[in-house]
């Protein structure tokens, strides 16, 4: 049942926005003494997207559930708990896997790459109907204690010396707490007052998109029936399947794909760069995407006959950018900051991380009644690093979809800084489990490149800019493809702290997929031949996991 709060109350902390970050924030800062006020406009169920998590996101949810005392994250953590504790309309991840195509050729087979879980180590991730995972995280803040309000879009939001009043003139409410969050997204009501949108947006990166959830998708194994050796070690439709065309891809996103799974449906939508696809004015959304569909014969007999279950969704450009993100006594949270794009699933990841770094910082200033802006500068600074490091990533992976040889590069160099960054948050994870102390956390804020999943080595994030620049390179027409590749393989081979044996240094490979013998190389080649830091925390990892093994669970 919704509270129903008194408007004479003082609110240490007012959220604007009950989605997946609000109410996550809401859950811990209750859970640990704060009073907490959720305002949203809309009332859950709401439809949302973002639906496909990653390992890196699922350490920081675990991460969060101990250090705040909130065991109901563990839930959302893995597949399987989304599915038992939560609702059972939710799809498995357990790879990211993409296809390139060209315009009005069928699917090349020596086009593919895949990375895939090792699932003897990793429960599968989820794909997340939103819908639920959210409505469950705000049942959740309002189990321990956070008072709501539905049907309340903030449209002045009043600062004082010794507080907040946020109104709202269709309800004629008011409410004051002693600090705001928030996280209603794009429409936000703080970045409004302020004018911190910047314009133009700093990003690089150019993209729109539309999107929908269908019936009847075909499975993408089943469209795409080869030899064994073209055909990846686990199916297509266990993960998140990426159609990649020039400046743009298509996603899939099934909830249907495990046998538990009560859920008919699969996301699906398309991801353009503007300028070289701009939004037509004579097409309507659902026909911008058959056409563009149409393009390409074997996209074509993916999503032929599929059904749309909502209206289409379509969006201009999706960057916005903020020129900050604190202010006294005020944080723009995650989306109501800025966004980039879909790709490589990083908005869900880094939610998680703001919420963690925010949340410890809103807690102590309650207890000492100082929320000035300088209190919260480092939420700022990993907030736009994300968002920054994201922008290059993701421009770099566009600027590369045209020449599959670089982009495979691109996808190597992403993938073992993603697995890296989740060993690196897991060690952080284990020794502060082990004694206690919050440094080893901490460790983990202030770091050199905070943009990056592995923030805090040196030699990746010079492998990382160098993908950047040669991306960019080739997309000027300062360097070809096949020179672009060559360049980041050979300099993806002399990197020392690139493991060997896991798949990342082997050219031809199109499916990296972590066999326990592969590990078992890799590990030894970690044991001898490794720099001191890559092998801490592979070892450390292959430690962890093979207790969790012992007592038949997994690591993650």
């Amino acid at each position: 049942m919704t509270r129903t709060p008194n408007e004479k109350q003082l609110y240490d902390v007012a959220i604007l926005g009950s989605g997946f970050a609000g109410s996550m924030l809401g859950a811990i800062l209750a859970r640990n003494g704060a009073k907490v006020l959720l305002l949203d406009a809309k009332s859950h169920p709401k439809f949302a997207i973002g639906e496909s998590t990653i390992p890196n996101m699922l350490v920081t949810l675990r991460t969060m559930a101990l250090r705040y005392d909130v065991p109901e994250l563990m839930a959302v953590s893995t597949f399987t708990g989304c599915q038992k504790v939560i609702s059972a309309s939710h799809g498995q991840k357990i790879h990211f896997g993409f296809l390139t195509h060209q315009e009005g050729k069928p699917q090349d087979p020596r086009q593919l790459t895949m990375f895939n879980f090792p699932k003897l180590l990793l429960h599968p991730a989820a794909h997340m109907l939103r819908q639920d995972t959210d409505a469950y995280l705000y049942h959740v803040a309002v189990g321990y204690g956070c008072e709501t309000r539905t049907g309340f879009f903030a449209d002045d939001v009043d600062f004082d010396g010794s507080g907040v009043t946020l109104s709202s003139s269709a309800t004629g409410e008011q409410f004051r707490a002693r600090y705001v969050v928030d996280a209603s997204g794009y429409q936000s009501p703080l970045a409004k007052k302020f004018g911190l949108r910047e314009d133009p947006c700093r990003f690089r990166h150019h993209s729109r998109s539309m999107w929908n959830h269908m019936l009847d998708t075909p499975k993408t194994d089943d469209v795409f029936r080869r030899p064994r050796e073209d055909s990846p070690p686990v199916p297509w439709y266990d993960g998140t399947v990426h159609h990649l065309i020039d400046r743009g891809w298509f996603w899939l996103i099934a909830f249907d794909n495990h046998r538990s799974s009560r859920n008919p449906l699969c996301s699906v939508g398309l991801t353009l760069d503007p300028r070289k696809y701009p939004r037509p004015a004579d097409r309507s959304v659902e026909e911008d995407f058959w056409y563009h569909v149409n393009r390409y014969p074997d996209i074509a007999r993916q999503f032929e006959g599929i059904k749309p279950m909502r209206e289409w969704v379509a969006t201009d450009r999706l960057q916005y950018s903020s020129s900050r993100t604190v202010g006294d006594r005020w944080v723009l949270l995650a989306h109501a900051a800025a966004f980039i794009d879909p790709l490589f699933s990083r908005g869900l990841h880094n939610t998680c991380e703001a919420v963690n770094v925010l949340a410890w910082r809103i807690l102590r200033a309650v207890g000492d009644d100082d929320f000035s802006a300088d209190r919260f500068a480092g939420v700022d600074r990993r907030q736009q690093a994300l968002f920054d490091g994201n922008d290059k990533l993701v421009n770099a992976a566009y600027q590369s979809f045209s020449h599959h040889e670089l982009w495979s590069a691109v996808f190597r160099i992403w993938a073992w800084g993603s697995n890296a960054g989740t060993f690196r948050a897991l060690e952080a994870f284990r020794r502060w489990r082990k004694d206690g102390k919050e440094s080893h956390l901490l460790e983990l804020e202030s770091v050199e490149n905070p943009g990056l999943h592995w923030s805090d080595h040196e030699g990746y994030s010079e492998l990382f800019n160098a993908m950047v620049d040669r991306c960019d390179d080739y997309a000027e027409g300062r360097i070809s493809g096949p020179d672009a590749a060559d360049e980041l393989y050979e300099r993806i081979q002399e990197s020392a702290f690139v493991p060997r044996h896991w798949g990342w240094t082997e050219r031809e490979l199109r499916f990296i997929n972590p066999t326990m013998g592969r590990i078992t190389k890799t590990m030894w080649w970690a044991a001898t031949q490794a720099p001191d830091d890559v092998r801490r925390l592979m070892l450390g990892f292959l430690r962890e996991s093979s207790r969790e093994l012992v007592r038949g669970r997994r690591i993650l």
